[in-house]
């Protein structure tokens, strides 16, 4: 019998917790496949090892694992595959298949810039981006975001396009913001590259509120799972032949 797990990153914020457990059930009730288990890498309980044995007790026989990261880095390269790799050996009368993360792909872009045009109503080829990523040490990460930064800049045909991150590598989000403010004719659109609410929105959020008690016009979307299109993009994978 068949079976999905979803892997989410986790947080320490019980409301980006309980965010991200909300969504998967959305999507679970899109999917017609009984078995459906939800877990979470670190923070969040219950953790990888609990959702895949909830699996193999209601009878799997094969587990599709749905990682819900962005993009692919220290996390899936190495994190998620060594957390399963003792229950494979574990269990190795199971079929296990580990589906890719999103990666950088056009119904993501195309979702990012409605979720932009449905929130600035005003947008003007003269207003700034900065995109927020939650940063890696993984070296591919600068090279995924500077095509993001170009599909969206392309999409809302607005020119100045920037991108910082909240940890792990440069510029960080202080830089970021004032870097684009000294080069913004109109107002500052900030899209958070992140799928859930949570500490790291948190802080997107008190930029922001700092920057308009300044007197700047500046506006952030919000987290991406507001959008449709992905919860689509994990349907697809969950439920994708091999």
């Amino acid at each position: 019998m068949r079976a999905i797990l979803y892997i989410g990153h986790g947080t320490r914020s019980k409301e980006g917790a309980e965010e991200a457990k909300s969504f998967i059930h959305r999507v679970m009730e899109r999917i017609d496949v009984e078995i459906q288990e939800i877990s979470f890498l670190e923070l969040t309980k219950p953790g990888i090892e609990e959702g895949f044995l909830r699996c193999v007790d209601r009878g799997a026989t094969e587990i599709t694992v749905v990682p819900l990261f962005l993009l692919a880095a220290g996390h899936i390269k190495e994190d998620i595959p060594q957390a399963l790799s003792h229950l494979c050996k574990r269990f190795p009368h199971i079929n296990v298949n580990i589906r890719d993360p999103f990666g950088v792909q056009g119904k993501i872009l195309d979702g990012i810039a409605e979720l932009v045009r449905n929130t600035v109503f005003d947008l003007s080829p003269h207003d700034s981006i900065l995109i927020v990523g939650r940063g890696s040490s993984d070296k591919s990460i600068h090279s995924a975001f500077a095509a993001i930064s170009q599909g969206i800049s392309e999409r809302l045909e607005i020119e100045n396009c920037a991108v910082c991150f909240l940890a792990a590598t440069e510029p960080r989000l202080q830089e970021g913001v004032e870097t684009i403010s000294k080069h913004a004719a109109g107002k500052i659109i900030v899209i958070p590259y992140l799928l859930f609410s949570g500490l790291l929105l948190k802080e997107v959020d008190q930029m922001v509120r700092q920057r308009l008690e300044l007197g700047q016009q500046i506006i952030h979307t919000g987290q991406l799972s507001k959008h449709r299109v992905i919860e689509d993009i994990i349907i697809e994978r969950a439920t994708k032949s091999e």
